[in-house]
């Protein structure tokens, strides 16, 4: 019975990481709410794992939707090789430097000094206005950038910038730093997304990786049931959640995401402000 409800808890985090990996709203944020009210029985080392390999679930549905737009060669044609999409990979590599070079170097010291519900909160509340800034400042402008082909290397490297800012604040959101940073630089909002989407392929494989090395693999029956559930629940509504994004922002603006932070932002700060009021009394 016990073993049941820890699959049904595998089953909500599924949830909740499908839906807010691709929606600019923060996944890190969520689950720390989830985990005041859902904890998981499981060591905190395998919870500081799992936060994070989940994910592949969710990276994996990016893979199956956008195929064709990711696989670079073109099988059984004389000209096998797509070079635009072997471009394109390439200035997702350059993007994915900034990112990497910090998980790889200071990823414990920045969980120790960083992973806090203060933190999450500044941070959903700050991306939350900008946000709402970016997007009146572009109300009634055209995009300069209108695909991913348009998008240059330095575009591509300031973008990667954004992204380390969500690999160093958690609450940021990968996906919401990285949009808001492309909106910045005049990149319409589907090819912001799609770039947001694809980024996140070696940020999220390699991410996981180092997880999973820092964690061994020695893993208990249990954990490996908890943590495929995880996933797969999380592959299956982020299908869900891409298609539900791409299609709004077709016809609306990310203002609405923005709102959603700020209020998610200030829950937080008053749900931990009082915690700690009442345990001090």
């Amino acid at each position: 019975m016990l073993d049941f409800i820890e699959i049904l808890k595998a089953v909500l985090y599924g949830i909740v990481e499908g839906i807010t990996e691709w929606l600019p709203v923060s996944s890190t944020g969520h689950m720390i709410l989830l985990d005041e009210f859902v904890k998981l029985n499981v060591s905190d080392a395998f919870w500081e794992m799992f936060l994070v390999v989940i994910q592949l679930g969710a990276i994996l549905a990016v893979v199956v939707l956008f195929w064709s737009k990711l696989f670079p060669f073109r099988l059984g044609q004389k000209d096998w090789i797509d070079r635009e999409k072997f471009s394109m990979w390439f200035k997702i590599l350059v993007a994915s430097i900034p990112a990497g070079v910090v998980g790889i170097l200071w990823d414990d010291v920045l969980n120790a000094l960083f992973y806090n519900y203060l933190t999450v909160a500044i941070m959903l509340i700050l991306f939350g206005v900008l946000f709402i800034v970016v997007e009146n400042r572009n109300r009634g402008k055209r995009a300069r950038i209108n695909s991913i082909a348009e998008i240059t290397y330095t575009s591509a490297l300031l973008i990667g910038f954004f992204q380390m800012i969500a690999a160093v604040f958690p609450g940021t959101s990968r996906s919401g730093a990285t949009i808001v940073g492309a909106l910045l630089i005049g990149i319409s909002r589907t090819a912001a997304a799609e770039f947001t989407f694809f980024l996140a392929i070696p940020a999220m494989f390699g991410g996981s990786a180092l997880k999973l090395l820092k964690f061994g693999f020695d893993f208990q029956p249990m954990e490996i049931v908890i943590l495929l559930v995880g996933m797969v629940v999380a592959f299956v509504v982020s299908m869900l959640a891409i298609r539900f994004l791409m299609g709004y922002i077709k016809k609306h603006d990310f203002k609405i995401f923005g709102w959603y932070r700020i209020v998610l932002g200030l829950l937080v700060l008053g749900y931990f402000l009082t915690q700690r009021t009442l345990l001090v009394s």
